[in-house]
């Protein structure tokens, strides 16, 4: 910097000079000041500019963050449904699955260490034999065949004859493979030589006259394809392998004939299920393949399933094959009937809702079944809370069903006691987390879900006939899902019509306890000659066997 100088030894001149230095370089010192202040004001509104975009910025990677929480969700969802199992207590079929393997092991180790151990001394052998679990006894209703181990003599090598004191007897489980066997029906032909009067017992009607199937077979055959969901082309593999060649032409044709014949039973059986107060619905895809379509593609059908609840002593569910997921199917069944129906949230059921005539009793599986996933996708600590509190509530009517003797009243009076405070937590637990998480997040989405059906999911508390949950029509609905993994597709609407008219009966027999094979070898032996207003007899819920 530079010093003053001593201005007492300045000229005027000189003075002047240098005052008029001073005034240039004060004007440049206030010009650059301005300019200063020009760029202050400058950089404070880029600043501001920028606080600005930091702000969007920050805006937009907390909406990706959510988006990409919501994509990885969906497709951990994805992978989990294509890849992973269907079943919600996913810990407890993998500890299942990994049993039969240590089973197999232990079975495996367990006839080593016998051989390893045949050396050993006769009391270490009792010993080891005491140690091992007892083997279950075989049934006793099996046709027991005995076979004889006796001694090739029964003189002692001293001279002296052997007396039989006793027996040991060790049972072994045998099998024989299905036989064919022909019926061959002898009918007697008597005349009267006095009047030349010919007479002859007539032939027991059949489902299908004058075909070589008994009902024994059809049934056989029904029961293979829609219970045990073997295709018919296995089905004739096995025949084939005994001896019989049945084409599938004939077994397909013999399934339409049943198929036909049996649907005066599922009439019946829908009459009975609509003069029920609670019915369950639900429904599930299923491909058809149209033969009369020019370009041949294959179409999604769709069954639906309708049933009593497991608390009604009528035990049937109706399957109802459609071409659609249309509404319009669940008011053609549903028609004018009135009551509670227990359903998913499914559109087509919204119609008969809101004229009243029809009272929706929400799931609780499916509200869980959100929470789940997450659960099983994101370990996501607010979804194991709410689990926690839904399984409460299944946890009393665990408690119920061990506790009370069913009946609809007691059920009632336990859940105000025990269901109706977890209840209350729960809604209070949902209204406060909808608050404080995203509202475009996976987990708002389950939140809202049970918060917009809380009317209808709480329902069941204030009517003791009322289910938890849709639970009960679901699990009838896994033969179709095992069948079609088996039967590739229906193979138009009609023979998907056929299919859920047989399996209609099958399952119900099951619900009701019945051998489905036993009970439809003896409807279709019955059904051809049974009196029409007497149908009802013939439903699996009141069918007995015919006395021999």
């Amino acid at each position: 910097m530079n010093t003053l100088p001593d201005l007492s030894q300045l000229t005027h001149t000189q003075l002047l000079e240098f005052t008029r230095q001073l005034a240039i370089q004060h004007q440049s010192l206030a010009q650059s000041n301005q300019q200063l202040d020009t760029k202050v004001q400058h950089l404070e509104v880029s600043n501001q500019q920028l606080d600005a975009k930091v702000q969007h910025l920050e805006a937009c990677n907390q909406h990706l963050s959510i988006l990409t929480q919501k994509y990885e969700h969906e497709l951990a969802l994805f992978k989990q449904h294509k890849f992973g199992s269907k079943n919600e207590h996913l810990t407890a079929k993998q500890i299942h699955l990994w049993d039969e393997a240590v089973e197999e092991d232990i079975a495996a180790v367990d006839l080593e260490l016998e051989r390893l151990n045949a050396a050993k001394t006769d009391a270490a052998a009792q010993k080891a034999t005491a140690n091992k679990p007892k083997r279950r006894p075989l049934p006793d209703h099996l046709h027991t065949i005995r076979i004889e181990h006796e001694p090739a003599s029964t003189e002692c090598a001293c001279g002296c004859a052997l007396r039989r004191i006793g027996e040991d007897i060790s049972e072994k489980l045998n099998f024989r493979p299905a036989q064919f066997y022909k019926e061959q029906h002898i009918r007697g032909k008597w005349v009267c030589d006095q009047c030349d009067t010919l007479t002859q017992q007539a032939m027991p009607a059949y489902v299908i006259e004058k075909g070589i199937a008994s009902p024994e077979l059809l049934s056989h055959v029904l029961v293979s394809k829609y219970a045990d969901h073997l295709p018919l082309y296995r089905q004739r593999q096995i025949f084939l392998r005994a001896g019989v060649d049945l084409s599938r032409s004939t077994l397909s044709d013999w399934i339409g004939r049943c198929g036909v014949e049996l649907e005066r039973l599922t009439d019946a059986l829908r009459k009975v299920i609509l003069q029920q107060a609670v019915i369950h619905a639900d429904e599930t895809p299923v491909t058809i393949m149209r033969m009369d379509d020019k370009d041949k593609k294959p179409k999604k059908g769709y069954v639906w399933a309708y049933a009593t609840t497991q608390y009604n002593p009528v035990q049937a569910v109706i399957y109802d094959f459609q071409d659609s997921r249309s509404g319009e199917h669940a008011e053609a069944f549903l028609k004018d009937w009135q009551g509670h129906l227990v359903c998913d949230d499914y559109s087509g059921y919204k119609a008969r809702f809101k004229s009243g005539q029809v009272i929706e009793v929400g799931c609780m599986a499916h509200a869980r079944r959100k929470f789940h996933e997450l659960h099983v996708t994101g370990k996501s600590q607010i979804a194991e809370q709410a689990l926690f509190l839904i399984q409460k509530l299944y946890a009393i009517e665990a408690e119920i069903r061990k506790n009370t003797d069913g009946t609809a009243e007691q059920r009632y009076k336990y859940r105000q006691q025990y269901s109706q405070a977890v209840m209350q937590q729960l809604y209070e637990w949902l209204t406060q987390h909808q608050l404080a998480v995203p509202s475009s997040s996976a987990t708002a989405k389950a939140i809202n879900y049970s918060l917009k059906r809380w009317e209808a999911l709480s329902r069941y508390l204030d009517d003791g006939n009322l289910p938890i949950c849709n639970n009960w029509v679901e699990n009838q609905m896994r033969p179709w899902a095992l069948g079609r993994k088996n039967w590739l597709f229906a193979g138009s609407l009609r023979s998907g019509q056929r299919a859920a008219n047989i399996m209609t009966l099958i399952q119900s027999a099951k619900l009701n306890g019945l051998d489905p094979y036993a009970y439809l070898s003896d409807v279709l032996k019955r059904l051809p000659t049974h009196k029409v207003t007497q149908i009802e007899e013939l439903l699996p819920h009141r069918w007995k066997p015919e006395p021999r």
